[in-house]
């Protein structure tokens, strides 16, 4: 795997030189625009709108809108001129637990490796962060800007997290919740239904979609006609469904597809009802202890 950054974790005092390599990888289909006439590929030139003249890309910059439409241009040179600290180095700033992270924070991923003498000092942080159970909120530039991240140990080794800054989140009061009412029965359904489904091993999991795309791709190429299966997607109504009945039949899929023949009835499931505390200043009486007989010493039974 070839590292596509090469930086140094800084650590108080400690500096810890890394190589950054990417995490993931995408498996996206990828199409490209075509001629539908004679199949001949669409390309994109690049043409100055005032001259017209198509340019090369050492003759194109960089330049930012104005509010009025005037373009400013920002140079290599005014980039390299900012103060930026973080220009090759993951700055830890401070420590918190994992689950004050919010996950819609959370971007790109990177594993990072220990690179030269650094071998003593990456062992260290590692092993700090798993004592601790916490991970590192950072500071590192990458592609001409100041990210946010966080650091934390899969196994052996230490992956960086790209964060979203705070002021980039928007707020979930700007989405319009529903004022609707739900019972206890269909909520204890509901939490049924998860139960049921509770356990699923992500490693299993495949892209279906792009597994029937590339048979079709595969088919067409050949000149042969592709196999199209059957739509599974649920048809849209407009009907009143009875919530209950489609949780009930949720289950008895959910357990079918795992082997269980075992119907679940929601509608006959318990709801849990609150224990009621007795009044104040009153306890609840205690059960009379049951009498036992001494026997006399030397008598059998």
């Amino acid at each position: 795997m070839k590292a596509t950054w090469n930086g140094a974790i800084t650590f108080g005092l400690v500096t810890i030189s890394v190589a950054v390599y990417p995490a993931v990888e995408s498996h996206t289909v990828s199409f490209r625009q075509i001629h539908t006439a004679d199949g001949g590929r669409i390309r994109y030139r690049k043409v100055c709108e005032i001259d017209g003249q198509e340019l090369s890309a050492d003759e194109i910059g960089r330049g930012y809108e104005t509010a009025t439409g005037t373009l400013v241009e920002v140079t290599d040179a005014d980039l390299d001129g900012l103060p930026l600290p973080t220009a090759k180095a993951i700055e830890i700033v401070g420590f918190v637990p994992a689950e004050s992270i919010d996950p819609i924070q959370i971007g790109a991923s990177y594993y990072l490796g220990a690179t030269g003498v650094a071998a003593k000092p990456y062992e260290l942080l590692r092993r700090a962060l798993l004592r601790s159970s916490k991970v590192a909120v950072a500071k590192f530039a990458l592609r001409d800007r100041e990210r946010l991240g966080l650091l934390r140990v899969i196994d052996d080794v230490m992956v960086l997290h790209g964060l979203r800054w705070p002021d980039e989140i928007r707020s979930a009061s700007q989405v319009t919740v529903p004022d609707v009412e739900v019972s206890e029965r269909e909520v204890g359904a509901a939490v049924t239904l998860a139960e049921t489904l509770t356990g699923t091993d992500l490693s299993e999991m495949r892209d279906e979609y792009r597994e029937a795309l590339e048979k079709v791709i595969e088919a067409k190429a050949a000149g042969t006609r592709p196999a199209l299966p059957e739509s599974a997607a649920p048809e849209a109504s407009a009907q009143v469904v009875d919530l209950m009945a489609m949780l009930e039949k949720s289950v008895n899929d959910a357990k079918a597809s795992r082997g269980d023949t075992a119907d679940a009835t929601v509608h006959d499931l318990p709801v849990k009802k609150a224990t009621k505390k007795p009044p104040a200043g009153k306890t609840a009486a205690a059960k009379p202890a049951k009498k036992t007989t001494k026997r006399s010493p030397g008598r059998s039974a």
